[in-house]
């Protein structure tokens, strides 16, 4: 029975108040419907979302048409809309990532710790044939997550081995209707190209629930070698603070793939990047730090110190980031103490190290420094609490920053 399939993919104990988004497709439907009886069964509130990217003339209705079968299943409903495409880049990528900010801002308005997607067996497929087309290794392979952090907020997907034939199938038997996207048509998208590329491949033997598997095999391999590069991290890697310290004779003596894992996952973790950089670039911070050389490197920076090197923050990135005292300043640091008029948070920078006579104590490479939050009023520096000079104020990681190990079993 499908209701049981998805809520075998689901934790075991669901929190009380939980999310799912529609965007009145198929699959999204299908899954509004099943995830009701399950909540009804569990005692669940259930909330749903759908987002409006504005894009064609249809989404505002579309989504009354979502809000309408939510009011029939007794679920509230909200439509979130989308207004920041400037119409360069890549569209779906914008959307998309567009897609999952609106619902995450949506999920921690409400207090909702998870929400739940619509993504099939056939979805999953299309993804390992693009990512094959772009040579991706074990992790790209894998396909996707059946769950994910955003935020504070986990991203479900518990119908990954479930195909969107079952899923129309029950829509029918239940007499549901469903939204034919055109743009699922539109062949000059990838994800298009790659659901025509599937149906040439079925005499092959290759299909979306053999594709699915093979992902789940690869799963499976990326969480050993995730595990595998966990235990390095521990034994090469010390955190300080904000920042990251690499003995490098450790790092030589691991195998590539780890070296890679580890390289992506400090980035990942410093600067805050959804998707690691490109393998080249990874390439190129392997022999830096293995040679004790200095490099840029996706809004992080290796500055070698003697045997080891420290990976901290840019200070391009943030140079002109302005927040105010207890905001949060690059997305991860908390700076509090007194708020007052003129102080605000900003990069210490060359001005600010320039005002410190004793930074040297501290032991770290001025460059690892130059990135760090500082409280300033005007031009005068106020407070440097991880250059040394406290002064009033604090400074703390952000609580949605994961722990830099355990981030490294997302990866």
């Amino acid at each position: 029975m499908l209701r049981d399939t998805v809520r075998a993919h689901l934790p075991e104990t669901l929190p009380p108040r939980l999310g799912v988004a529609v965007s009145g497709g198929s699959d999204s439907t299908a899954l509004m419907h099943l995830m009701a009886d399950i909540a009804r069964r569990e005692g669940i509130a259930l909330f749903v979302a759908t987002v409006d990217h504005g894009l064609r003339d249809e989404a505002a209705d579309e989504a009354k048409a979502v809000a309408t079968q939510a009011q029939e299943l007794a679920l509230p409903h909200e439509t979130l809309r989308w207004q920041g495409w400037d119409g360069l880049g890549n569209l779906q990528d914008q959307a998309r990532r567009a897609r999952y900010r609106l619902l995450t801002q949506w999920a921690e308005a409400l207090g909702l710790g998870s929400i739940v997607l619509g993504h099939t067996a056939d979805d999953q497929a299309e993804t390992v044939l693009m990512r094959l087309a772009r040579s991706s290794g074990v992790s790209g392979l894998s396909g996707m997550v059946h769950v994910r952090s955003q935020g504070n907020v986990s991203l479900l997907r518990p119908m990954l081995s479930v195909t969107r034939a079952e899923l129309r199938n029950n829509l029918t038997d239940i007499g549901v209707k469903w939204i034919e996207d055109p743009s699922n048509r539109d062949i000059r998208f990838d994800r298009i190209k790659a659901r025509k590329a599937l149906e040439q491949l079925d005499p092959l033997g290759i299909t979306a629930q053999t594709l699915t598997d093979v992902a789940e095999n690869l799963e499976r391999a990326r969480e050993a070698l995730a595990q595998y590069a966990q235990d390095s991290a521990r034994q090469i890697i010390r955190v300080d603070g904000g920042d990251l310290t690499v003995d490098r004779k450790g790092f030589v003596g691991l195998p590539e793939e780890i070296r890679r894992r580890i390289i992506i996952a400090a980035v990942t973790w410093i600067a805050g990047r959804d998707y690691p950089p490109r393998q080249s670039t990874i390439d190129r911070a392997q022999q830096a730090l293995s040679a004790g050389q200095t490099l840029p490197i996706g809004g992080c920076l290796l500055v070698p110190d003697r045997e080891k090197t420290w990976i901290c923050r840019e200070l391009k990135p943030v140079g002109e980031l302005v927040t105010g005292v207890a905001e949060a300043w690059d997305d991860r640091w908390i700076v509090t103490g007194p708020v007052r008029p003129n102080v605000e948070v900003r990069a210490l920078g060359e001005s600010g190290i320039s005002q410190l006579s004793d930074w040297r104590d501290l032991g770290k490479p001025r460059k690892v420094l130059l990135s760090s939050p500082a409280v300033w009023s005007g031009e005068t520096l106020l407070a440097a609490p991880l250059a040394g000079l406290p002064g009033e104020w604090h400074v703390k990681l952000s609580d949605k920053r994961p722990e830099f190990f355990a981030s490294i079993l997302s990866h």
